[in-house]
């Protein structure tokens, strides 16, 4: 049985700010953002997985000091196309946004991705890194990812009904996964167990 914690990334200046900061924008972690760190609890594991964008790997160093931090690129955040770095205030009257708005997200983002090749590309790295863990025995694993990146890989591949939104989590909040091997060669399917949040792990979020 393979253990996973599929955390988001700490907070960063754009998201206090509510900004669509995406794969184009690089941002560190903000002094709130690191602070927020210290009020989780996450237990050890044997490999971390990281975007390679700066607020995952200074959120993995926080959490999981002294392990190796292996990097997919897949697993980056959505490219948002013309909204990136802005929110929805210096959007307003911007007749591509609000058409993005009315489609319920569904429609692509303008020069960025659609949901429905970012959901691919994020489920592709991380099917990648769970096989990979698999087929060396690895018991235990994090994923510090993006909260976009969280949303398209369990709106896909949990044993769940649950919907892309429905998987949104806060910053440095994340799902405990459990994959049973057996169950995974039949389905492709992975179990969340429960959410961690500021007050600790929850079985029934």
């Amino acid at each position: 049985m393979l253990k996973i914690l599929l955390i988001r990334h700490s907070m960063t200046a754009g998201n206090k700010l509510g900004r669509y900061i995406g794969s184009r924008t690089d941002e560190p972690l903000s002094r709130e953002g690191i602070c927020l760190l210290e009020k989780f609890s996450y237990p050890p594991v044997k490999r971390v997985f990281v975007s390679p964008m700066l607020r995952c790997t200074q959120t993995a160093e926080i959490l999981f000091p002294g392990i190796e931090k292996e990097t997919e690129e897949r697993l980056k955040e959505c490219d948002f196309g013309i909204f990136e770095n802005r929110n929805y205030k210096e959007l307003s009257g911007e007749p591509r946004y609000q058409a993005w708005i009315d489609s319920n997200g569904t429609l692509p983002f303008p020069e960025g991705e659609s949901r429905e090749e970012f959901r691919r590309r994020c489920v592709w790295g991380f099917v990648r890194c769970l096989e990979q863990c698999l087929e060396d025995g690895t018991s235990t694993a994090a994923f510090v990812v993006h909260g976009g990146t969280i949303m398209s890989i369990l709106s896909i591949l949990a044993d769940s009904d649950r919907s892309y939104f429905d998987w949104q989590v806060k910053n440095a909040q994340g799902y405990e996964i459990l994959v049973d091997e057996k169950k995974w060669k039949e389905s492709q399917k992975i179990e969340v167990t429960g959410k961690y949040t500021q007050e600790g792990f929850d079985k029934t979020w």
